[in-house]
Order: structure tokens, then C-alpha cells, then sequence
């Protein structure tokens, strides 16, 4: 396991982080507490969960799992999504996020969270607003450092702007869909992080399921698979479930095979030789899996490998005249 700087901090984190959106649903609090004890054995020091994930349950379930672990590791969570049925249950005003580390805190049975993440954007709120508010998070010692997520180019922009000139504390990070399928946060999004020193944690690295190659176009999703789930199962397959989708996997698949490799640890390998990714967020529901997704990590794709997934993405999306030079 490699460990890389998170931006411009100085913190380091394992270039593989364990999502636990699952955990408390999709994976009972027994068989989460083994992969996260599995993951610990394997070098991974970095834990994302968020307080939206199954209501809070999986915040429990990572704070019971990591007891007596807690110094060693880096923990994320989250702000922004509904927590309540009242106006002021949602979001990224002072109020809410005030109220929301409490929870957090209180669930994942810790006084501090490494890594705070606003989750999205919130329109409705100035991001001086929200900036503030996790300033005063961190100054009291209740986060280390925060982040955002699902952000666009030009918000991340403004919230860097907005604390070099407030002196306040910066977006240490954000955290961004990327995959062999999605790779839109390039053209932006990347460059910016590269330049500004801004570190990048990425999910939905196999496309919610799609590119461990188990699927059938012509099949319903599987049950217990992202797409089938009663929760999130829709917003994934209007997400990723599509023709020119299941195209792209199939001539990756073709690729994979080709030079001996799984689909699955093909496509963490191509995530891990970014230089300007930090970490790759990725799920398990079983301690076997996990140590599938781990084996990418010995991977080093060849240039051949990289031009025929630079030929599918083209495909997806081919190129055109853009408005930057």
C-alpha cells in the first residue's frame, strides 16, 4: 500500500480508501467490521462515510469497527444531505452544520472527525457562510481538515478564493465520480486540483458495478448488486446503465483479458497512475472482495493498455473543438 499527501496538507493517506455507503444495509454491522478489520491489515488507513449514508448507521458501524484503531486512521464524514423532516435539516448553513458534526461525532463515538466533507453544494447558502462555519470546526478541534464534495470547477474556485482571502480554513481536498466511463472531471476539474494544490479522492471507481464486467445488458440488474438496491438502485442505472456503456465495457473487458488482467483490478489500476488523485474510494461487501480491489494496487498498466482506454473514452465522448485553449 502506497501512501500519498492529501493536497497541500500534511497529511498522507493510503492511495485506497474504504467506502462504507453500504454498510448497515446492502452488509450487516458483523460482516462491516470484518472488511474494515481486513482493510486495516492490508495498509488502508483511510475510512469515507457520511452522515446520509442508511440515516447514520453506517457512521455507528465505523465507529464500533475502528475502536482502539481510532489514531491510527484517517476518518471522513459528511454534511449537507436531509437529516430531518425541518427547513434546517439539510444543507450547508451555519445552523445545520453546527448540528450535524454533534451527530456525527456522537455516532462515530469519537471527538473528531480527520476529514469533513460539504457533501455538495448548497445554493441556498453564501459559501462564506458555510467556509466560516467549518473554520470554527477546526479551530475548535472538532475536524482537522475539510472538503468538499460533488463540487464544480468554478465552486471549488470561489470556496479557495473565498478562504485565502477570509483566512480561513481551505478545502484540503473534494471528492469527485471518476472512472474509465466518466472521466468529464478532466477537463476542469483536474487541472484546477493540479494547480491550486488541492487533493482528490474519487468514487464510484468501477461505475457502480458496471465495470467488474458482471452484468447483462439484456438481464435485470442482479439482486444485491448496486443497481438492484431499493435505496440508491434507480439513481444508479439512470446513472450507468446504457448501450454505449455496456459497448465500452465490453471492448475493456476485451482489453483486460488481453494482457491477463480482471476487469475489475483493470480499472483501479488505471485510477491509481493518476498523479493527481489522491485516493480511490471503493466498496466491499464481503472481506473477498476487498482483497480483489486491493491486488490493483500491484498493477501497472502498460501504454498500449492506456491508449485503448483513452479510444473508449473518445468513443463515449468524442472529441470536439472546446471553448479553452
Amino acid at each position: 500500500m502506497q501512501y500519498k499527501k492529501l493536497g497541500k496538507t500534511g497529511l498522507k493517506v493510503s492511495e485506497l480508501c474504504l467506502g462504507t455507503m453500504i454498510f448497515g444495509s446492502q452488509v450487516d454491522g458483523a460482516e462491516a467490521t470484518n472488511i474494515i478489520k481486513a482493510a486495516l491489515d492490508a495498509g488502508v488507513n483511510f475510512f469515507d462515510t457520511a452522515d446520509q449514508y442508511v440515516q447514520g448507521r453506517s457512521e455507528e458501524i465505523v465507529g464500533q469497527a475502528l475502536k482502539g484503531e481510532r489514531r491510527s486512521v484517517v476518518l471522513a464524514t459528511k454534511v449537507a444531505n436531509r437529516m430531518g423532516p425541518g427547513p434546517n435539516d439539510v444543507g450547508l448553513s451555519r445552523k445545520h452544520i453546527m448540528q450535524a458534526i454533534e451527530d456525527s461525532l456522537r455516532r462515530l463515538d469519537t471527538d473528531y472527525v480527520d476529514l469533513y466533507y460539504a457533501h455538495l453544494p448548497d445554493y441556498d447558502t453564501p459559501i462564506q457562510e458555510t467556509l466560516r462555519a467549518m473554520d470554527d470546526l477546526v479551530r475548535q478541534g472538532k475536524v482537522r481538515y475539510i472538503a468538499c464534495s460533488n463540487f464544480r470547477a468554478w465552486q471549488l474556485c470561489q470556496a479557495l478564493w473565498v478562504s485565502d482571502v477570509h483566512h480561513l480554513a481551505r478545502f484540503g481536498c473534494i471528492q469527485s465520480p471518476y472512472n474509465l466511463l466518466t472521466r468529464d472531471i478532466e477537463y476542469e476539474l483536474l487541472p484546477l486540483c493540479d494547480s491550486e494544490g488541492v487533493g482528490v479522492t474519487v468514487y464510484n471507481p468501477l461505475a457502480g458495478g458496471l465495470l467488474t464486467g458482471k452484468h447483462d445488458p439484456n438481464k435485470p440488474p442482479s439482486k444485491g448488486s448496486r443497481f438492484a438496491l431499493d435505496s440508491i438502485g434507480q439513481m444508479y442505472y439512470e446513472r450507468y446503465w446504457s448501450a454505449d456503456n455496456f459497448d465500452a465495457v465490453a471492448r475493456l473487458r476485451e482489453t483486460a483479458s488481453a494482457h491477463g488482467r480482471s476487469l475489475t483490478q483493470f480499472a483501479l489500476a488505471w485510477l491509481l497512475r493518476s498523479n493527481t488523485v489522491t485516493s480511490i474510494i471503493f466498496g466491499a461487501s464481503s472481506p473477498g472482495q476487498l482483497e480483489e480491489n486491493l491486488r490493483a494496487t500491484e498493477l501497472t498498466l502498460s501504454q498500449e493498455e492506456l491508449a485503448a482506454c483513452d479510444d473508449v473514452w473518445h468513443h463515449l465522448r468524442p472529441l470536439r473543438f472546446f471553448y479553452g485553449r
